[in-house]
């Protein structure tokens, strides 16, 4: 079985940059955090936006968005992550407001996108985890500036990201032979919508729900594996 270790050097580099962040709470001038969140969205938007494009099949793409939302919404995931955050801040007896949206909101800066998806794959169909070494670069610096505004929440994001990732290579090396072209680009290209969705929030353009729209990267696999 192969081991994840692109996931293991990312988690330790969101450890590291999220003490960093927490060190700098109090310290770290809001022009400056303000300036960063900025230029994160930027950024974010970019890469969301070259994801998407990358899509072959536009109809699968609008059916696992559409369906996947009202997957969500059925399910009400945000909720229940939010029930989760909570659950993690009393059983750390967190003291820190801002401890579940920090939890929540760095967690998904962290798992969606194409360099955890492909990261991932890459390491675990190829063992080449360039990928995800190059992501604990960007998400280290991005848990300094996250966790100087939210706290601690931020520090435990490592925990899904190392379960979400690690999941996603160890998979990936036990069935690389169904993960066609399609596959991953379909996949790739609704990550990259969901990654344009944090963009705007993080330029508070508009807050997406994008807690209930995490089911459509499933539905982008099964709707390619089907149609493809």
């Amino acid at each position: 079985m192969v081991v994840p270790t692109g996931s293991l050097v990312n988690a330790a580099a969101i450890i590291a940059g999220s003490l960093a962040g927490m060190a700098l709470h109090g310290r770290f001038p809001e022009r400056f955090r303000t300036i960063v969140f900025q230029g994160l969205g930027l950024c974010v938007l970019l890469i969301g936006l070259q994801m998407a494009l990358t899509v072959k099949n536009p109809l699968l793409l609008i059916f696992s968005i559409l369906l996947g939302g009202l997957l969500g919404e059925l399910l009400r995931l945000d909720a229940a992550f939010e029930r989760l955050g909570e659950c993690a801040k009393a059983t750390l007896r967190s003291a820190n407001p801002d401890f579940t949206e920090g939890l929540i909101t760095a967690s998904l800066i962290f798992c969606i996108g194409a360099m955890a998806i492909v990261g991932s794959f890459d390491e675990g169909i190829r063992g080449d985890a360039t990928v995800l070494y190059t992501k604990s670069i960007l998400d280290g610096f991005a848990a300094v500036a996250l966790a100087s505004t939210f706290g601690s929440g931020v520090l435990f994001s490592f925990v899904p990201v190392l379960l979400y990732q690690g999941g996603l290579t160890i998979f990936a090396g036990l069935f690389q032979q169904h993960f066609t072209p399609l596959v991953i680009s379909q996949l790739t290209a609704t990550g990259g919508l969901l990654i344009l969705g944090i963009g705007l929030t993080l330029l508070d353009i508009k807050r997406v729900n994008l807690s209930n729209l995490l089911p459509s990267l499933v539905l982008a696999v099964v709707l390619a594996l089907i149609f493809g």
